[in-house]
């Protein structure tokens, strides 16, 4: 038997508030058991966000989760062992249910997340677009369309990470008297910053597969006069090195222009951008220090106590009153 999504839940109606003047998210009852399935797939799936979303206040961080739990199954239908046209059909479908979702009507599913989805848009003002834009650089991926040009990189990344973080800003919250445009480009910036970073340290790994994915522009390859098969072989070392830490160079520039960002997200929630932050750019780091890792067989990772102790830093300088001023 089917479970219906709905926005329109009766148990969400006498929501309390939370402390960002926004109704919150019941976490009782049948909705709080999908938003636990959802915490599950964060835990399961996302080794580096998962230290610092937890350090989301409730019930904000389940609104969160649930956002990547929705990512997390539409990413898979593009990922999934069958042909093009199967994963196009069903990357399709998936399209289809969040659009009824965005538009509040009922979504006929067993996916718990579409049912914790539905709730979160209906108390958090997510923007339709973001669901939109996620789901186009999905469909990128499937087209195979090659980036070519830094504006095509640009757009890739703000298509499947930017988008993240305008949700997490929209949950999240803003301080009272920031101006919200000015939030939305940093978040922009900072979600460059991390997908950049994402494509460096999964090079070997993408071009690897099958279909084979190189997301690194092709101009960049010529201006330094190699091949993406040169560089997953590392075969002319210092322009490999030179390719490396040039786009090393310009995810950094993306964490510096959005340093900004952590003082004007609501203090409870600063901590949270912050632990991530430090895991990103400590992963950013690794590259920096040895280019080469990106075709190591020692994968690009922070263990798990260094990402660990990144969150209890987070969470003392959150005691401390780090973000309050």
């Amino acid at each position: 038997m089917t479970r219906s999504a709905t926005a329109s839940t009766s148990s969400l109606d006498a929501a309390p508030v939370d402390s960002t003047g926004t109704p919150a998210v019941s976490l009782s009852g049948e909705l709080g058991v999908a938003y636990a399935a959802c915490a599950q797939v964060v835990r399961s799936r996302a080794r580096n966000f998962y230290y610092g979303l937890r350090l989301t206040p409730e019930p904000r961080r389940s609104a969160i989760y649930s956002i990547y739990a929705w990512m997390r199954a539409a990413d898979d239908a593009v990922d999934a062992p069958v042909s093009i046209d199967e994963r196009r059909a069903a990357l399709a479908a998936f399209a289809a249910n969040t659009e009824r979702l965005l538009h509040r009507d009922v979504v006929e599913s067993r996916e718990p997340f579409w049912i914790a989805l539905a709730a979160t848009i209906a108390h958090y003002p997510v923007p339709a677009r973001v669901f939109r834009d996620m789901l186009a650089g999905l469909e990128d991926d499937l087209a195979a369309r090659p980036v070519t040009t830094e504006a095509d990189l640009e757009r890739y990344c703000y298509r499947v990470a930017s988008t993240a973080g305008l949700a997490c800003l929209s949950i999240w919250g803003l301080r009272a008297g920031v101006d919200r445009e000015h939030a939305e480009r940093l978040a922009i910036r900072r979600g460059q910053a991390f997908q950049r970073t994402n494509i460096l340290r999964d090079f070997a790994q993408d071009y690897d597969d099958t279909p084979r994915r190189v997301y690194l522009p092709a101009e960049a390859f010529s201006r330094h006069g190699i091949t993406p098969e040169s560089l997953r072989a590392w075969g002319a070392p210092d322009k490999c090195e030179a390719l490396v830490r040039e786009q090393a160079a310009l995810a950094r520039a993306h964490y510096d222009a959005s340093a900004e960002l952590e003082s004007l997200v609501s203090a409870d929630c600063a901590p949270t951008l912050w632990a991530m932050t430090r895991i990103y750019s400590g992963l950013l780091g690794v590259i920096e220090g040895d280019p080469a890792r990106i075709v190591s067989a020692q994968r690009v990772r922070l263990s798990s106590a260094s990402k660990a102790t990144i969150a209890l830093r987070a969470a003392w300088g959150s005691r401390r009153g780090w973000w309050r001023s």
